[in-house]
């Protein structure tokens, strides 16, 4: 089974299913995360392919390349999903599966700061939502050093599969253990999707 692993880097997803027996190509932004998955390939013996690309465009792979798209909670960081599920359908194998993972957007309402240092949910912004409508001072505080987050709507979620052309299949939510939120929502959802057989054609 061919799997591509949409912006997964960071020698985690990848090893896995390259361990339970799929051909597995991991695409990153991150020279550094995918060196990651290169360091644990080495080191337990498995085949992986690392490919270096913004996940909004994967021209660097033929339409129906792949039977799996995996793509963790990872396009918190991208700005537009639309492109990021389309692509995902071209390079999809009719009958193939997208498992995809991301933030429940109302997450980003509450005040970091809060939540990380008294595990009070304050609620501080409107949605959508990104860090970069924080001041410098603060977006460092919360959030620290590390790429911008985006509050993506259900719409663009969810929706943005459909409008690819994906048949939804599953929907699955889950508490984000790391914060205080956990005691009152979901903090994650995971969809899985198929490219139907038949369906609108790409190209």
């Amino acid at each position: 089974m061919a799997v591509l692993c949409l912006a997964s880097g960071g020698g985690q997803q990848g090893p896995v299913l390259a361990a339970a027996g799929a051909v597995v190509t991991v695409f990153d932004n991150s020279p550094r995360q995918l060196g990651r998955d290169e360091e644990v390939a080495a080191r337990e013996g498995l085949a992986i392919r690392t490919v270096l690309g913004d996940m909004r465009d994967l021209s660097a792979f033929p339409d129906a390349s792949f039977d799996v798209v995996f793509n963790p909670v990872s396009n918190v960081f991208c700005p537009d999903l639309a492109p990021v599920w389309q692509e995902s359908f071209r390079v999809l194998r009719p009958g193939g599966v997208l498992m995809a993972g991301f933030m429940n957007p109302d997450i980003f309402i509450f005040d970091v700061a809060a939540l990380d240092d008294r595990g009070e949910l304050v609620v501080r912004h409107r949605i959508p939502f990104t860090t970069l409508d924080l001041p410098d001072a603060a977006r460092l505080r919360s959030y620290g050093t590390g790429p911008v987050e985006y509050s993506h709507s259900l719409t663009e979620q969810i929706g943005g599969q459909l409008a690819a052309g994906f048949t939804l299949t599953h929907l699955v939510e889950a508490p984000h253990h790391a914060d205080a939120t956990a005691r009152y929502m979901p903090g994650y959802f995971a969809t899985r999707a198929i490219r139907p057989v038949r369906g609108p054609q790409v190209g």
